[in-house]
């Protein structure tokens, strides 16, 4: 609401409130009415005024609590995120918590449909090169996961082709292992808990009916 209108109503309020107590009530027994010529009126309007714009005492520091303040200009990530249709952030970083999981699980177990659906071909060829590497070598590799540290998009963008990068930073505790064929422990420590950095970056392309998101980059 305007500043102006917010004044002028509780002048008006003040205005009526005073002019109640000189004209509203009268005792029974007084039968004359009370009139008031137009410049009678005008003086006791603008002596009331006068009255309640001292009452109030709008010093500048009040008029700033009276203003709504400026909504805050949305940053470079944000500005990408709302041209998106139906994105809520929080959902967002819930899905990207359980991708990071399962996308790791299957990694390590080798389950190459779950990957598909998830990864891009590229990240899905070179998790493939590792996983069939492994295999021959007779190697497995475990992750046992213990929790998010943090989780932030840390940047967003659309490019030309009219798809939605984010790119996700994951801080994660996790104990990693490999294992022998003889279920030798050859790399890690079980009693060791490493905190990880990994940034993610996700792709949907922006008018996409579908929600799902696809792996396309990994970094350490």
């Amino acid at each position: 609401m305007n500043l102006d209108i917010i004044v002028l109503i509780v002048v008006v309020a003040l205005i009526f409130q005073r002019l109640w107590r000189v004209l509203g009530t009268r005792p029974d027994t007084e039968t004359k009415k009370v009139k008031l010529s137009r410049e009678g009126a005008e003086k006791l309007y603008n002596l009331l005024k006068t009255e309640a714009e001292k009452e109030l005492k709008l010093d500048s520091s009040k008029i700033e609590e009276l203003v709504p303040v400026d909504s805050v200009p949305l940053n470079e990530i944000d500005a990408v995120l709302v041209t998106i249709p139906d994105f809520k952030k929080d959902s967002f970083i819930s899905g990207a918590k359980k991708a990071f999981q399962v996308i790791t699980e299957a990694f390590n177990k080798g389950d190459i449909e779950t990957l598909k659906m998830l990864v891009s071909t590229s990240i899905f060829n070179k998790m493939q090169k590792i996983i069939n590497q492994r295999k021959e070598d007779q190697i497995t590799a475990e992750t046992d996961f213990i929790c998010f540290e943090k989780v932030d998009i840390i940047k967003a963008s659309v490019t030309e082709k009219n798809k939605v990068l984010i790119a996700v930073e994951f801080v994660s505790e996790q104990v990693n292992l490999l294992r022998n064929k003889d279920n030798e422990i050859i790399e890690g420590d079980e009693n060791y808990i490493q905190t990880i950095t990994d940034v993610w970056t996700f792709e949907k392309a922006i008018d996409a009916k579908t929600l799902n998101w696809v792996l396309v980059s990994t970094k350490k």
